[in-house]
């Protein structure tokens, strides 16, 4: 089993300590590849691999609008990193700082905090920065207060549970005004995050109010807002057209061109001028790198992202490297001067493969190996049977899209044991009417007894909320 080091950080590394930054696509797929070549080194104590990563899983982050719409289980979105990491020490924890000079990270764990000793420093000799991005968000009022991310399967989960407790209000209440905001539900960003999360809560909630004597479909209110001119654009403009047609031909209404301005008092501004009060309000608008890279003094584009060589090195850095989100990687196959690959998983997962091979050549004195791939596609999900795809130049849609979806993304997965569970899942939805049910109480377990011991939930001293 691999080293479960909750609080206890490694010591002295025996052989060469290769620290891995991030428990996300890069992370894991790099530990993994790494576990595999260096086996022997492994066992013998010769290299040794340390994971850093604040949760001990890797959430497969395109299977997140299902597990909201209650497709996919949420235990099966994510991936433990014990089981998938044997031969690897897995740390949860934060990296704060990285001196890439001595090569040092300091690293909060959850013990630090409990006892009191603060930050531990980690030696290491090879470094992998990948700690993944962080929503962006922008300075609009009452976006803090009212906003929901899109980002974990926490924030999935809990969103599900939202939607279905908004349609409980909306058919328990008298006031018009709470019933209207109750049933409108606003999603701010075009890209995959908002679409797919719309378009599966959206079939979800329309399935959900069959079961509501005094809610129809249609008394639901659906909003993507979008600041630029087209939604999707990584699966081309026609099909960004045609999947704005399949969400207004659903009554969603689609605007483009339209910035949130505030949200204030629960009531979704729009630039157009547009007012519409909500109690759910979804940003999704873009991510940007992880904090931790502005604090190890190497080398950020524009963007705040690591400059990197093709070799997937850290520009001016030696036994430092990067992929992913946090880096700025040149793109060979771009015909276009300083293009760089684009921060998605497709790419991630690949670069990953990449950087585990050309850590263990350094460590053998081979040559590096430059990351070259062509982008192959996208594929979008637009909801139950319906989606878009722009795949080695081939465009489809409806079912077809929705069905290489599907079939993409089990391919992509990783584990057996997951791809099993997951088309399993599928297998039975399909059998069997979805489920409706909103575990609300799952984000507040302490509440009830809390109640019952006579304090007021969430109240001071509460360390499970």
């Amino acid at each position: 089993m691999a080293s479960d080091s909750g609080g206890t950080p490694p010591g002295p590394p025996p052989g060469v300590r290769i620290l891995v930054v991030g428990g996300g696509y890069v992370g894991m797929y790099t530990a993994l590849r790494l576990q595999r070549k260096l086996k022997q080194r492994l066992r013998s104590g010769e290299a040794e691999i340390v994971v850093v990563t604040p949760d001990p899983y890797m959430t497969y982050q395109p299977f997140l609008p299902e597990a909201a719409a209650g497709s996919i289980s949420p235990r099966h979105v994510v991936v433990p990193l014990r089981r998938v990491l044997p031969g690897c020490t897995i740390l949860i924890g934060e990296a704060r700082r990285i001196d890439p000079v001595k090569r040092i990270a300091t690293v909060t764990t959850l013990a630090t905090g409990e006892d009191g000793t603060g930050a531990v420093e980690i030696p290491y000799d090879e470094i992998v920065i990948a700690p993944g991005s962080v929503s962006r968000t922008l300075p609009v009022p009452g976006l803090a207060d009212h906003g929901f991310g899109f980002k974990t399967v926490e924030e999935a989960i809990g969103l599900r549970n939202h939607v279905i407790e908004q349609m409980d209000i909306a058919s328990a209440t008298r006031d018009p005004a709470i019933r209207d905001a109750a049933l409108t539900f606003v999603f701010v960003g075009g890209g995959y995050a908002g679409v797919e999360a719309l378009a599966e809560l959206e079939d979800m909630a329309r399935y959900t109010a069959r079961y509501y004597h005094n809610i129809k479909a249609e008394d639901l209110k659906w909003i993507l807002v979008e600041a630029t001119g087209r939604i999707l654009p990584e699966v081309g403009e026609s099909m960004g057209t045609y999947a704005v047609r399949e969400l207004r031909g659903r009554n969603i209404d689609v605007r483009l061109e339209t910035r949130l301005e505030s949200c204030e008092d629960r009531v979704a501004v729009l630039s157009d001028g547009s007012r519409f009060p909500t109690r759910t309000l979804v940003w999704t608008a873009g991510v940007k790198p992880a904090p931790l890279l502005a604090a190890t003094g190497l080398p950020l584009n524009e963007r705040g992202r690591l400059v990197c060589t093709a070799r997937l090195t850290v520009e001016g850095a030696e036994h430092t490297w990067a992929a992913g989100d946090a880096a700025a990687v040149p793109d060979l196959t771009s015909d276009e001067p300083g293009r760089e690959t684009a921060p998605n998983a497709q790419h991630a997962v690949r670069q990953a493969k990449v950087l585990a091979e050309n850590i263990v050549a350094s460590m053998n004195g081979e040559p590096l190996t430059e990351y070259r791939h062509s982008y192959a596609g996208s594929v979008a999900s637009l909801g139950l049977h319906k989606g878009v795809a722009h795949v080695y130049g081939r465009r489809l849609k409806g079912y077809p899209a929705w069905l290489m979806h599907r079939v993409y993304h089990l391919s992509r997965v990783p584990t057996f044991n997951r791809k099993a569970r997951v088309l399993a899942e599928w297998t039975l939805a399909g059998l069997f009417k979805r489920e409706i049910v909103s575990l609300g109480s799952l984000e507040h377990p302490r509440a009830e007894f809390e109640l019952a011991a006579g304090r007021r939930p969430g109240g001071d001293g509460d360390d499970c909320q």
